[in-house]
């Protein structure tokens, strides 16, 4: 017998005393309550940060002379009466400025501490302090295919996949859109399908995006019908609009800005997204990045209080960082994980609720540097006590790609990233003075079978769903699999069985009654 397979020998014997191994198995078998999981919604990071609070304090006075100074250009005439009206100054050169009292005074009336709904009230996600939340964003155009190892341009069908794979992913927390349809050309169909298919595929908070102003209306009639009503999506609102209102550096986009007016006024939240890229539309030096992104952000918080006085908003610092030898983005980059970090920090110091960008692997495929990129940049964010981390799963080739097998992957990754975030907690209990004791003066001698052992192997402890944890002899006897495979067989798996009908046949019978041909999405492809 070789060395390998003593090992495993004694291995196999250990988990077999004092009736360990059936133990542990009805313990599995359990359901938990989501307030005791390991790791859920909402933990509380904040154990990391790349800023001091003089560093914090030094960028916040950046910030004030930038907006002071510098300010924005290429308002639209809407934008320039809400923020001329709130106290801002349009000057002779076609630039708004902002003096400090009214940034100040903005932040200090902004909403804080609000609840993004999901359709079902168990995703409800409390957006406060450092209470931590993943999900996924993005536009990419390509849908990674693993199995032929190319890329293809992403579909309507597709984006709804991603939705309903997303629906039974609990280290998941919310779905923004992460691909665009390629198959859909016209932008208002393009707008009102992608909304569609991802309020129809998961329950969870949505994200979304549109072309032009014009485009809301439609999409906010769908949702009042969802809903049952415009009073009680107002009171509920269950998606949001990822709103790029800034063109960097420090103009406006004139198209994104009436969508944004538009929302703000249909009742929808807006995510403020500032999304310069570190050496080519921001400074190179991630200190001044953060600068930037943070006053084109505090910019959009007074644009949205001007036009309704505490809407709910989220500071959406996303500055990107590139690699300097050519100028293409690199989202999986060291930079990115401090810079996403900080940018967290920041939110924490005007207690705003934070949303930013990680996870953004610049490998094509889920492969290790796929890995180590996404846990690196996304456990950061985590650990920095970022509210909401956007783009943290199934993005590849810097938001150019995504991968329905990576969805199922990085669920689990996202899982060891909570339980990092959730940190170890220390108590009386958990020092485990009587259990040591009891152990080594009256029991066997090993904690396998022991009842602490039994109570915290669920609470205390994540476990992966598609991550190998086999012995090399498991291993082998089951074919030799790798994760990738079981991933594969997975999505296959949850897309052939869960069509989720959380919105009633009935209320989509009316969606089509009333669009008609503009809803692209076949019943069939959707369970019928």
């Amino acid at each position: 017998m070789s060395v390998l397979e003593k090992q495993e020998a004694a291995a196999d014997q250990r988990s077999r005393r004092s009736g360990g191994r059936e133990a542990r198995r009805a313990m599995r078998a359990a359901p938990l309550a989501d307030d005791i999981k390991p790791v859920r919604a909402g933990l509380e990071g904040g154990s990391y940060g790349p800023l001091t609070l003089n560093d914090q304090e030094r960028i916040h006075e950046a910030v004030l002379t930038l907006l002071e100074t510098v300010g924005f250009a290429n308002a639209i005439p809407s934008c320039i009466e809400a923020l001329t009206k709130a106290g801002a100054s349009y000057g002779d050169d076609g630039r708004i400025r902002f003096p400090r009292a009214l940034v100040l005074d903005t932040i200090r009336r902004a909403a804080r501490h609000f609840t993004l709904h999901g359709q079902d009230p168990r995703h409800d996600m409390l957006i406060k302090g450092k209470r931590v939340h993943y999900g996924t964003a993005g536009a990419a155009v390509h849908l990674v295919d693993v199995e032929r190892r190319e890329y293809r341009e992403s579909l309507l069908q597709d984006i709804y996949d991603a939705a309903r794979l997303v629906e039974g992913l609990d280290n998941i927390h919310f779905f923004q859109r992460p691909m665009v349809p390629r198959d859909i050309p016209d932008p208002l169909d393009m707008d009102f399908n992608t909304l569609y298919a991802c309020v129809m595929g998961t329950s969870k908070h949505v994200g979304t995006s549109f072309t032009v102003r014009e485009n809301v209306q439609p999409a906010l009639e769908m949702l009042y019908a969802i809903a049952g009503g415009e009073e009680k999506f107002r009171a509920r609102p269950f998606v949001s609009n990822s709103n790029c209102f800034v063109v960097p550096p420090m103009k406006f986009a004139e198209d994104a800005c009436g969508v944004l007016e538009a929302c703000v006024e249909g009742g929808i939240p807006i995510l403020l997204l500032s999304a310069g890229q570190a050496g080519a539309t921001a400074p190179a030096a991630i200190a001044g990045a953060v600068v930037q992104a943070v006053a084109e952000v505090l910019v959009g918080l007074i644009y949205v209080n001007a036009i309704k006085p505490g809407h709910p908003a989220i500071f959406g610092t996303w500055p990107f960082v590139s690699d300097l030898r050519t100028g293409a983005m690199s989202g999986g980059s060291a930079e990115q994980a401090v810079l996403t970090a900080a940018c967290a920090q920041m939110a924490q110091f005007y207690d705003l609720p934070g949303g930013s960008a990680a996870g953004m692997t610049d490998s094509k495929l889920p492969d290790i540097q796929s890995g180590y990129e996404k846990g690196i940049t996304d456990v950061m964010a985590g650990l920095a006590g970022l509210n909401l981390v956007y783009e943290s799963a199934g993005m590849h080739a810097s938001l150019l790609g995504f991968c329905l097998e990576s969805l199922i992957i990085d669920n689990d990754m996202l899982g060891h990233c909570l339980r990092c975030v959730r940190g170890i907690e220390v108590t009386d209990e958990a020092l485990s003075i009587d259990t040591i004791a009891d152990v080594c003066l009256k029991g066997p001698g090993h904690y396998l079978g022991n009842e602490q052992t039994l109570r915290l192997m669920q609470t205390e402890y994540f476990y992966p769903a598609v991550g190998d944890r086999f012995s090399p002899k498991e291993w082998n006897e089951k074919g030799r699999p790798d994760i990738l495979q079981r991933a594969i067989i997975e999505k296959k798996r949850v897309l052939a069985e869960r069509f989720p009908r959380h919105v009633p046949k009935l209320i989509d019978d009316r969606l089509r009654a009333r669009f008609g041909e503009m809803i692209k999405l076949p019943r069939g492809s959707m369970g019928g």
